[in-house]
């Protein structure tokens, strides 16, 4: 596509503007923890800070960075932008390569759309979408895939993946939809067969997360808002920003709890047994506004988006304003830094790792676009102790920006591998790294 001189400036003085600062930076680790500070809002005056860390992918012999102690490998590379994990009951690791789908003509966001389209092209964001779940398998345990098959084929933007007794569940961009499993099996041909229909449309945050109950009867789907701050009008907002809870039996659906941006990695801690999920908050309310955060769910909770953050802090751009609502709103357990976009949870329920480890939560920071200086672009850890935070966030598998601030990977999905190493999947490096203790 050529672009006129005209375009051209406009894009680059969209681009200059957004740059602007975006308030103070509250002190360091302040927006993390079970008591995170709310600084006030800063707003720039016509556009939101972008600040993109370029996509260039790794170097030969590069990789990140894990804590003393331990060692990455590469558990499988040469994938084309792999994005969430799944452990089958045999050790086989199913990788969903994805990416968003296209958006109905006509919601495409006009200058601004086309403007951002352009930055997340930079962040490797933009690649069409592989739409297949890849099966890798590592049979003599040493570390590295040597069996690679496309599992299932022909979906739309596929995301979460769980298996209940011979079906395997995916949940694509618009649906749930089930396939015949058999235990070692390499490739799927049956079709699918649609459970449960998801929230779609023009897809702002298109993503569905998806985890089983343990008696194996439910499914719990993460479907995001279709925009920041219900800026498309709440029409477009109708079952959204939700964990949505489906009957297996019989495909009947209802909203388990809601007022949740963008929840994304679904995981049951194991000490308590409650559902948790990881969550992207809002955006242009500056550098530390607002942390994104991991919480337990409650059954009929209301989380305060889009009319209020963090609990009760009224968010004053939308209008009109709801105070029941807001009165309702409950706040969340921990926050994970403001714009990290953390991802991936995964509870670590290995033995592999020191005991320290046992239970505590692993979640995968894809890293900030409009944030100085940049955050997120690792994976953190966080240490629990009879179901709940315990401690501090921790740095686990660092170094994927260098030292141009370019980003060389991007981590998203994290799953625990049958032999207790962590996997994490990397969609800009296009590489799934496995961490486990040096010997």
């Amino acid at each position: 596509m050529r672009h006129t001189p005209l375009v051209l400036t406009v894009c680059a003085a969209a681009l200059t503007l957004a740059a602007c600062g975006s308030g103070p930076i509250a002190p360091e680790g302040s927006t993390y923890g079970a008591g995170p500070t709310l600084v006030e809002p800063h707003r720039n005056l016509l556009a939101p800070t972008v600040n993109i860390a370029p996509a260039v992918g790794w170097p030969d012999g590069v990789r990140p960075t894990a804590p003393q102690g331990f060692r990455v490998q590469a558990f499988a590379s040469g994938l084309d932008h792999p994005r969430w994990l799944y452990r089958l009951p045999n050790g086989d690791i199913l990788v969903a390569e994805t990416n968003a789908p296209p958006r109905p003509e006509g919601q495409s966001g006009g200058l601004r759309g086309w403007v951002m389209g352009l930055v997340m092209k930079r962040a490797g964001a933009a690649p069409p979408s592989p739409n297949r779940i890849i099966l890798l398998r590592d049979a003599d345990g040493d570390g590295v895939a040597e069996t690679r098959s496309t599992f299932v084929d022909n979906l739309m933007s596929p995301f979460g993946m769980a298996l209940v007794g011979d079906r395997l569940f995916v949940a694509n961009a618009d649906a749930v939809v089930a396939f015949p499993y058999q235990a070692g099996q390499t490739q799927i041909t049956a079709p699918a067969t649609k459970i449960a229909d998801l929230p779609a449309g023009r897809n702002h945050h298109w993503t569905k997360s998806l985890v089983a109950s343990a008696d194996g009867t439910k499914l719990y789907v993460g479907v995001g808002s279709n925009s920041n701050i219900g800026e498309n009008g709440m029409d477009e907002e109708e079952g959204r920003a939700a964990i949505h809870e489906i009957d297996i039996a019989t495909g009947a659906q209802r909203v388990f709890a809601s007022g949740l941006r963008n929840p994304v990695g679904l995981a049951w801690q194991p000490d308590s047994q409650a559902l948790w999920v990881a969550v992207n908050e809002r955006d242009e309310l500056g550098n530390d506004l607002v942390p994104d955060y991991m919480t337990s769910v409650r059954d009929g909770g209301f989380y305060g988006w889009p009319w209020s953050y963090y609990g009760q802090t009224v968010d004053a751009r939308v209008q009109p304003q709801d105070a029941a609502r807001v009165a309702a709103a409950l706040a969340p357990d921990y926050a994970l830094g403001a714009h990290t976009a953390s991802l991936g949870l995964t509870f670590y329920q290995g033995t592999a790792f020191p005991a320290a480890y046992s239970h505590g939560a692993f979640v995968g920071q894809h890293g900030s676009w409009n944030r100085e200086p940049k955050a997120g672009y690792k994976v953190i850890f966080v240490p629990f102790a009879n179901g709940r935070p315990s401690g501090a966030p921790q740095d686990f598998l660092t170094g994927f920006l260098n030292a141009e601030g370019e980003a060389m990977g991007r981590p998203v999905g994290v799953q625990v591998d049958r032999l207790g190493a962590l996997l994490v999947a990397d969609d800009v490096g296009n590489v799934i790294w496995r961490v486990v203790p040096a010997t």
